[in-house]
């Protein structure tokens, strides 16, 4: 049995749901596009196995829907040659993913925690989003806009203290910085 899957009355579960009925349902529901699918299947050739396309299979649905739904890793399994929980103890290592309960608001905003950006203010950089933004670290706006996170580091310690959008770095930013940044994530 693989982690992630739970024996329950002597029926095979996965993530709290008997295998059973996941399965019967899977074939009528679909989370990914076949669009997306697609684009999986293009990364295959690149790599030296199935398996190894399993990183950017989550990212590729993560960055697509926000998160990464239990049945979207038993289609990445699947696609891949691989057990649903053998994906799921990827997607569970790393603290990047979400799952449908935490889904990412439209915009991921990391606020830069490393030793540069903390000498220049990034906790007090954090706490300041948190306040106008309204949510704790983890958290998404009510709106659905902006999940707030801290990061331990982006890379980009010339300009600390900075922050990721999404993929992108915005370095030195001040408070007044900050608040231009939440007016046109908000807009």
């Amino acid at each position: 049995m693989f982690s992630g899957e739970l024996m329950f009355s002597g029926e095979l579960m996965f993530s709290g749901e008997p295998m059973a009925s996941t399965m019967a349902t899977a074939s009528t529901m679909s989370a990914l596009s076949e669009n997306l699918k697609q684009r999986i299947r293009d990364y295959l050739p690149r790599y030296p196995s199935k398996q190894a396309v399993t990183l950017p299979a989550l990212h590729m649905v993560q960055d697509e829907l926000r998160c990464v739904p239990t049945e979207a890793i038993r289609e990445i399994a699947e696609m891949l040659d691989l057990a649903p929980a053998e994906v799921h103890d990827t997607m569970s290592f790393y603290g990047f993913f979400r799952d449908t309960e935490h889904k990412l608001g439209k915009t991921r905003l990391w606020v830069c925690r490393s030793l540069a950006c903390n000498l220049r203010g990034a906790d007090e950089l954090l706490a300041h989003f948190s306040e106008k933004l309204g949510v704790p670290p983890g958290g998404t706006t009510a709106d659905g806009k902006i999940t707030l996170e801290f990061a331990e580091c982006i890379g980009a310690c010339e300009g600390a203290p900075c922050v990721l959008l999404n993929d992108k770095h915005r370095l030195d930013i001040t408070h007044e910085k900050a608040d231009r940044l939440i007016e046109e994530l908000r807009a």
